[in-house]
């Protein structure tokens, strides 16, 4: 069977196909930020340590699509597009309005892929740490 690695990696896969169509349009990228940005908003008691994950998530995807960022590889911006499209999924592994445990899988998924990419989004945390007047509004 699954480890609880495969499960995840299986369910984020499902999202990365329709992460691909966001590359290439800034409005939709947009719009995939702002619903990101309410629904962790509206949630934030829930996600702990998930919710600095999905921050740094949804500033690499800006910086990245407002061409401020290049260090990093089109397939890590997918990865992460998929993830934050498996965050908004009301209907996952674990639906959301189960109350709380609806975001346990959310935050597997944004832990599996912070784990997965560790090594270029340290990258970028580092240029964003010298560039931060850049990044004041992540919905820019």
């Amino acid at each position: 069977m699954y480890n609880n690695d495969e499960l995840i990696e299986k369910e984020q896969n499902k999202y990365l196909n329709n992460a691909k169509e966001f590359i290439g349009n800034p409005q939709k990228l947009k719009d995939l930020l702002n619903k990101v940005i309410h629904k962790a908003t509206e949630r934030k008691g829930y996600l702990g340590d998930a919710w600095d994950k999905l921050q740094l998530f949804v500033d690499l995807v800006r910086a990245y699509s407002k061409g401020e960022y290049k260090d990093v590889q089109p397939s890590t911006i997918v990865t992460i597009i998929g993830a934050l499209l498996y965050f908004i999924s009301p209907i996952d592994l674990v639906p959301d309005f189960i109350i709380g445990l609806g975001l346990f899988d959310d935050a597997a998924v944004i832990g599996f892929t912070l784990k997965k990419l560790s090594k270029e989004l340290d990258q970028f945390k580092q240029w964003k740490s010298s560039n931060t007047n850049t990044l004041e509004n992540p919905l820019d």
